[in-house]
């Protein structure tokens, strides 16, 4: 079982670590557990609003390995400036060698910069922050206006509950969109990313609502996009009637059901056609009822590579 490894720093903000940790703690329940840990160079710390943390494994006792994950909460920089002792940041300097995935959270970027990972990589914190951390270190390319950013295996993000936002990125990494989705609606969160990322996944977009009848429909489209999906059934499966499913699909998502399933049907032709799978089969999977159809939507949508 992987690991994700919590470092508490001294009043560490109490939501940069437990979003996180509960991000990781729901993806056990859909299959993809992960051992929870947290470390400190003190066996006790007491957060930014003075609740208390006891019996915190030293750092050093605890190995990690290159599919493990590292995150830094943020903390006060106003009650407790980086000053970890030299062997906290020799040990995340020999993290980075393992490869292992390296995150802070708001201010935690302070400690990994002190650390000398950020050392000219892109990053960010917490806005009140960015430009402290670029003029405390001029050779970080930091950024103002993300939520979070990834330079090799390190990743920051900019506070807050954009912990949530990274640790969510992190489970699509690992596990896939669709795991990534029913960890974040079973937290009733929106599913955000970061600008630097060249695509969106098409299985999270439009699912920045709560209507449970139209999740409920979203999901059983995706699982049955090989065969013919009518409004008639899909109403049928959420007992309402067609007009409302329509009307209610619509406000909910900013598009049309039809839209949507050409949508996912799209992105699901481009991943198999990615695995070179042959043209016949992939437009039967994708509840087509010829090849014409599935070439005619690539065009459509001016998709290269399907002659």
């Amino acid at each position: 079982m992987n690991k994700v490894v919590f470092f508490i720093s001294s009043h560490v903000h109490l939501l940069d670590l437990a979003g996180a940790v509960q991000v990781f703690y729901e993806s056990g329940t859909y299959g993809c557990p992960y051992e929870i840990r947290f470390v400190s160079d003190q066996p006790e710390q007491l957060c930014s609003s003075q609740l208390a943390f006891f019996s915190l494994e030293h750092f050093s006792n605890v190995s990690v390995g290159p599919d493990d994950i590292v995150i830094v909460p943020g903390y006060d920089l106003k009650q407790s400036p980086v000053k970890e002792q030299q062997p906290v940041f020799d040990w995340l300097k020999k993290l980075e060698q393992t490869q292992a995935s390296i995150c802070s959270v708001c201010t935690g970027a302070f400690t990994l910069a002190k650390a000398g990972l950020l050392e000219g990589k892109d990053c960010t914190t917490h806005w009140l922050y960015t430009d402290r951390l670029q003029k405390d270190y001029p050779s970080l390319k930091v950024h103002r206006d993300k939520l979070f950013v990834k330079s090799g295996n390190i990743y920051s993000s900019a506070g807050v509950t954009t912990g949530i936002d990274l640790a969510l990125y992190l489970l699509e990494l690992r596990h896939g969109a669709a795991h990534s989705y029913k960890v974040a609606r079973d937290l009733v969160v929106y599913i955000r990313r970061d600008g630097n990322e060249a695509q969106e996944s098409v299985y999270l977009q439009h699912r920045q609502h709560i209507s449970y009848p139209v999740h409920e429909a979203q999901d059983w489209i995706l699982h049955h996009l090989h065969e013919k999906i009518t409004i008639d059934q899909l109403a049928g499966l959420i007992h309402t009637s067609p007009r409302n499913l329509t009307r209610l699909f619509k406000s909910s998502t900013g598009i049309t059901i039809g839209q949507y399933i050409e949508k996912l049907r799209l992105e699901r032709a481009r991943q198999l056609l990615r695995e070179h799978r042959k043209i016949e089969g992939i437009a039967r999977e994708c509840g087509f009822q010829s090849t014409n159809q599935l070439r005619n939507l690539f065009r459509k949508h001016k998709t290269p590579g399907l002659s």
